[in-house]
């Protein structure tokens, strides 16, 4: 009664504890909340239906229930609420049953909205229209994956290789990715960034090294996206999905990323083959200076990640 009372203007809040006072205000209150209350079924915003006002005087508090029409089952249900502005503190608590399942999430200034993915079929489509993309873009944004991937990639590579060095990195980054999801591990975060630094660095060092030796790029392949796939854990955790969306966001997440590398990959791998078709020395000369700008780029950013976390 006292955040109504407040935008309600009516002073004191508890007359609106008095029916009779408080029935008039049905559909300003209705009013209040169509734009601050939002609803929508896979991107479509919902018309809210009102009910009567009632009075919980024990409470000290006032009561309506809405309903949403639908038109047929949705895959995603999203809420985005702020309900009294003028309170920065203020939290909305948020219920969601599907069957017995009961999955809860708090909205306040910070966090305004919540994204629920149906335990359907259409939830799971959802998932993936989400997550794919989220995948591919990570990798083709992250300056880090880019390099790390053209560093695997220096030495030249068959179709096959390029299948295996994806496949390595696909099974590790979403075993990790699994473990620390669900909380069965979960590395100190401080960790995670600078050992994928040093995972490039290893890398060009690798490749500057090799010289014929043992080709172990596919080992290293897992190993940073084992690294990874603990990294990408902790924004899959904020995003409170619930347990049975989780799987599939995990899974649709690693297939847009190994989609990404596999493309990205395959266009790397062609252009590194027509150098080397031209001329074999300039293909060791790409090989070498390559080699150098890894083994600097993985140093720069384990020295940022290290002593300047938050920026210099």
């Amino acid at each position: 009664m006292y955040d109504l009372g407040h935008d309600l203007k009516v002073d004191p809040a508890d007359r609106l504890l008095d029916p009779a006072i408080a029935a008039p205000y049905a559909t300003a209150i209705a009013n209040l909340f169509t734009s601050r209350l939002t609803v929508t079924a896979d991107g479509r915003t919902l018309t809210p239906q009102w009910s009567q006002l009632d009075v919980l005087a024990d409470r000290q508090s006032l009561r309506m229930h809405l309903r949403y029409a639908l038109d047929s089952t949705p895959g995603t249900i999203s809420v985005t609420a702020s309900l009294f502005p003028y309170d920065p503190y203020h939290q909305t608590f948020l219920n969601v049953y599907e069957g017995a399942a009961l999955t809860q999430a708090i909205l306040d200034s910070g966090h305004p909205r919540f994204d629920y993915y149906a335990g359907t079929r259409q939830g799971a489509l959802a998932v993936a229209r989400t997550f794919v993309p989220l995948g591919v873009r990570h990798v083709l944004t992250g300056a880090d994956h880019l390099v790390f991937l053209a560093g695997l990639l220096l030495l030249g590579a068959s179709g096959r290789k390029l299948l295996a060095l994806v496949a390595a990195f696909t099974a590790a980054h979403a075993l990790t990715l699994t473990l620390a999801s669900f909380g069965i591990i979960i590395p100190a975060a401080r960790l995670i960034d600078p050992a994928l630094a040093l995972s490039i660095v290893y890398l060009g060092a690798d490749t500057l090294l090799m010289r014929g030796g043992k080709d172990v790029r596919v080992w290293i392949a897992g190993a940073f996206g084992g690294i990874h796939g603990f990294g990408v854990a902790g924004v899959m955790r904020e995003m409170d999905l619930p347990v049975r969306a989780l799987g599939w966001s995990l899974g649709s997440f690693t297939a847009g990323a190994a989609a990404a590398l596999l493309a990205g990959g395959a266009v790397i791998t062609w252009l590194v083959a027509g150098l080397r078709a031209q001329s074999d020395a300039l293909g060791q000369r790409l090989a070498f200076a390559g080699s150098i700008v890894v083994i600097v780029a993985g140093t720069f950013w384990f020295v940022q990640r290290v002593f300047f976390p938050t920026g210099i």
